[in-house]
């Protein structure tokens, strides 16, 4: 019996790790849509949030089936409520990925972003995916140290995020007010998927230490 408990925490925990892939090319994709107006690769990201979604579920039918007929405690009940957490914060970081797509969609044929937002919004996207990456390696093999460098971060991706608010505020700002609304927009899109990648994270912590972080984002 604990054996096979311990085959089905496996499969959770890949299909945590597929999740954390699909956000990242998610992310990467909705980008490349967005400052190349690449229409193919809106509509991928797009069609492609229902696998996240049929990820998610699957991560949940297997937890709460696990929580049924195995009972856990303790640190197996611990891993339980984590994947819980994780997957719901992948789910999200998926649909923020979309919204970038669609914000893209909605203005193709042109870029929607202005050529005075595309260095900000490439760093945005960077560190992004290298938020991403990290959290699939913490769920492919938990590790503290690699789970806290996200707040750092995230702290880079708050910055950008100021930047870009310093620009569309500034008396130069020339294309109007709908494109400063477009990209305050995907500018929170970009900071929130950050949000959640530190969430995640902190889970994994939680997970390791079983100590909770104060600091944890909704």
């Amino acid at each position: 019996m604990r054996d096979e408990f311990r085959a089905d925490l496996q499969i959770v925990s890949q299909l945590l790790v597929d999740m954390a892939e699909g956000v990242r090319a998610a992310m990467r994709q909705a980008t490349r849509a967005l400052l190349t107006a690449d229409r193919q690769s809106a509509e991928t990201v797009i069609e492609r949030d229902a696998e996240i979604d049929d990820l998610y579920r699957h991560v949940e039918e297997r937890v709460c089936d696990l929580l049924a007929r195995q009972a856990p405690v303790a640190s197996d009940l611990r891993a339980m409520i984590t994947a819980l957490h994780v997957a719901a914060d992948l789910e999200r970081m998926g649909d923020l990925a979309e919204h970038v797509a669609k914000t893209a969609l909605r203005r193709h044929p042109s870029p929607a972003v202005p050529a005075e937002l595309r260095a900000v919004f490439t760093e945005m996207s960077e560190i992004a995916d290298r938020m991403a990456v990290k959290i699939g390696s913490v769920l492919a093999k938990p590790d503290v140290d690699l789970a806290s460098e996200l707040d750092g971060d995230d702290d880079a991706m708050d910055e950008l995020h100021k930047n870009l608010f310093a620009v569309l505020l500034g008396d130069d700002w020339p294309y109007g007010v709908e494109t400063a609304i477009d990209a305050t927009l995907l500018g929170r899109f970009y900071e929130r998927f950050a949000d959640h990648a530190v969430n995640a994270g902190e889970h994994v912590v939680y997970l390791i230490t079983g100590e909770s972080s104060p600091t944890s984002t909704n």
